[in-house]
């Protein structure tokens, strides 16, 4: 028996790429579907941290304390420690009080929950707009048509055939993505650098560890053995990564006693030690050739891979899913022209590839004998990513990064952050921004002008909200309107005023639409001119 059916977007792949996906597309009202091979969430403590910009994606969809609430096991660990093994002298490599808190530069705080707590909010949240997960389900097989994708999957559990029509395809698959190697998609990189088989562990350590830090650095000259071990959301559990030589042993030599003799061997006591699960895995730097093969996407690992310095890949698979759902959603709908979905790859692939570079040096840095040498400017990257795309305009940034966080509006880049009351309650300014574009302007005529336009929300500050610290003049530097995509990014910017009369709001073709204004399959020029005449700001053009 086969079941068909029929869905705008499926998502192959359950883990933080995919259910960040199906939550950020049903949250834009479009019906998905997602499928994975897995009997569920991972229940391994990987990808420890929750950065504040994906904080702010979080806020926005009211999840915010759901995921501090699933990062509590960890509220009191901070910093990185080396040390030869738990029982012997910790160096604080990274500071242990770092704050996680940048009131200055967001409303979005650093979360120290992992993936094992995270993905079942995350899940939770995709059903509860209208998501389809299936676990225990394996793609088979992925075939593009012209007017859509055909993917045959199965039931792990029943046999059952499952056949999906979609529109359009996100693998979400992981490093090893089979949908990338389907569509013939090379990648770029360093290739594999290190094996691993990580390792959870249940065992008493209170009397050892009495100041947690996010992840000990254990071994060196001398040491019986070398790894990295970190807390798990359960009481006394403990993921240990211990690497190993593919050219000379196998995930399989890692018998349960030899796990057990590594693990006593790291904490440097003779201590009681079961074995929970184990799972192998591999640090590798790859970075797609494309992102897009016709009407499939890559997300997250099917599209990057980098080493986990800075807890940048987990977070990067959800600002993946963040950017490309916006504009499938906006696709999907008719307000946008396919040529959209172009600059999904164009926004986020240089992302990953600065990011690869940075990440490996900054990994040399953390495990070589001089960890003060790491080129990792963490803040920057989490909150100076820089886009270059006709999905806005006016001329891009050009880099990824800049010298700093730019608390400017220029098209492409993240929209400075404001703290603001609305209607006496404290707001960032990016929790505006998820389901449209937002119009933010001091002028009652752009917003007048605004209100007419289809798929746009006006905010004028000073009345609608109050900028509470008075920062809206330096750091929107002079604009008397900012047109922000609903990824928080700037697309418009103005700095003079409105015609006088702004009721017409007609081209060629009759009533202009956010359609016409931002996604015209006439390009870039006419893009401009039609946000032109919607706002009535030829002087623009």
């Amino acid at each position: 028996m086969t079941q068909h059916t029929e869905v705008p977007v499926l998502i192959v792949g359950g883990g933080y790429a995919g259910l960040a996906s199906a939550l950020f597309l049903a949250h834009h009202g479009v019906r998905c579907a997602l499928v994975d091979r897995h009997l569920g969430v991972s229940i391994l403590g990987r990808a420890r941290g929750i950065n504040p910009r994906t904080m702010e994606i979080y806020r926005p969809l009211g999840l915010e304390q759901l995921v501090k609430e699933a990062g509590r096991p960890f509220d009191e660990e901070s910093g990185v420690a080396r040390c030869t093994t738990l029982t012997d002298e910790w160096h604080w490599i990274y500071d242990a009080d770092a704050p996680r808190t940048l009131p200055e530069l967001t409303a979005g705080e650093f979360g120290l929950a992992d993936q094992s707590t995270v993905e079942p909010v995350l899940a939770q949240a995709a059903r509860d707009r209208g998501a389809e997960l299936r676990f225990n389900t394996q793609c088979e097989s992925v075939e593009p048509g012209a007017d859509g994708v055909t993917v045959v999957a199965r039931d792990l559990q029943s046999g059952e055939r499952l056949t999906y029509r979609a529109q359009y395809v996100i693998a979400a698959d992981g490093f090893r993505s089979s949908i990338r190697e389907w569509c013939g998609i090379g990648r770029e990189g360093l290739g594999v650098l290190r094996s691993y088989v990580s390792i959870v562990v249940k065992s008493d350590l209170s009397d050892i560890i009495d100041k947690r830090a996010l992840f000990w650095i254990i071994g060196g000259p001398g040491a019986d053995a070398s790894g990295a071990l970190a807390s798990h959301a359960l009481p006394d559990h403990w993921g240990l990564a211990l690497a190993y030589d593919p050219d000379t042993e196998s995930p399989d030599d890692y018998t349960d006693e030899r796990c057990v003799a590594t693990a006593k061997a790291l904490i440097g006591r003779d201590v009681p030690v079961d074995i929970v699960s184990k799972a192998s895995w591999q640090e590798a730097v790859h970075v797609a050739d494309r992102y897009r093969d016709g009407r499939i996407f890559l997300v997250g690992d099917a599209a990057h891979v980098w080493p986990p310095a800075g807890a940048l890949g987990a977070n990067s698979a959800v600002q993946d899913a963040h950017n490309l759902a916006w504009k499938l959603a906006a696709v999907l709908a008719g307000r946008a022209s396919e040529a959209l979905l172009d600059t999904y790859e164009a926004e986020r692939r240089p992302v990953a590839l600065e990011l690869s570079d940075l990440t490996v040096r900054s990994q040399a840095a953390r495990f070589g004998p001089n960890p003060d040498q790491d080129p990792m400017d963490p803040i920057l990257c989490i909150l100076g990513q820089r886009y270059t795309s006709t999905a806005m305009i006016g001329d891009g940034p050009g880099t990824v990064f800049g010298d700093g966080v730019a608390q400017y509006a220029r098209p492409g880049t993240r929209a400075p952050h404001l703290w603001l009351d609305q209607d006496g309650r404290r707001i960032g300014v990016h929790d505006l921004f998820h389901d449209s574009f937002v119009l933010l302007t001091q002028s009652e005529a752009w917003a007048r002008a605004a209100r007419e336009v289809e798929g746009v929300r006006a905010y004028r500050i000073g009345a609608d909200l109050i900028d509470v610290e008075d920062v809206w003049r330096s750091r929107y530097d002079g604009a008397t309107a900012v047109l922000v995509r609903p990824d928080g990014y700037v697309a418009w910017r103005c700095d003079g005023e409105p015609a006088a009369h702004p009721e017409t709001l007609d081209n060629e073709h009759g009533p202009v639409t956010l359609a016409d204004a931002l996604h015209s399959e006439r390009g870039p020029v006419a893009l401009a001119d039609a946000l032109g005449r919607i706002l009535r700001s030829e002087e623009q053009l």
